[in-house]
């Protein structure tokens, strides 16, 4: 497997994986597939701030991806400016082989050179492999919102798991691009 930057290319496979989530389950809160505008619009606002990974076949394989994981802004006010949310999402036929934990790993590795002091991961419950994969990163839970999501007839709760990348109480610098400490 090859963890790497994604690319505007990546997007239409991204968008399958995430719209699969779409219509299977409550992992993921919208109720019908999103557009590839959309996503497209959303990679070309954020990614050079925001990291965005995938996990790739080393061999090309048959699937275009395993799996992504990506940051994108908390709130939109400029106090929130050093804490981000993060997500990850593997294909089904992938999952429990080490990829989420690959991603995450490499996105919270980028995230902390960066300079981003506080990531927010949002799981919908229950779901003990999330909670698992957020927990084994030493994200904890900050608290739980209940009934917020309605899906699939009935109502969800979303915990949020909160980890805390660089201590200290100066001042933080300046979040670096992606590109910066990437290479």
């Amino acid at each position: 497997m090859n963890i790497r930057l994604a690319t505007i290319d990546d997007v239409p496979a991204i968008l399958a994986l995430s719209n699969h989530h779409v219509l299977h389950s409550a992992a993921n809160f919208a109720i019908e597939p999103e557009s590839l505008e959309a996503w497209r619009e959303d990679f070309n606002e954020t990614h050079e701030m925001y990291p965005w990974f995938v996990a790739a076949p080393e061999d090309g394989g048959d699937e275009s991806i395993l799996g992504f994981a990506k940051a994108s802004p908390w709130k939109g006010r400029c106090a929130y400016a050093y804490s981000a949310e993060i997500t990850v999402y593997v294909h089904p036929d992938h999952h429990r082989k080490g990829i989420g934990r690959a991603l995450y790993a490499k996105l919270l590795e980028t995230m902390k050179a960066q300079g981003y002091q506080t990531v927010l991961g949002g799981i919908a419950l229950p779901n003990d492999a999330s909670v698992a994969l957020h927990e084994s990163f030493g994200l904890t839970c900050s608290g739980v919102l209940k009934r917020v999501g309605w899906k699939f007839g009935k109502w969800h709760d979303v915990g949020y798991w909160q980890g805390v990348l660089n201590e200290g109480d100066a001042a933080p610098a300046a979040i670096r691009p992606v590109s910066e400490v990437t290479g």
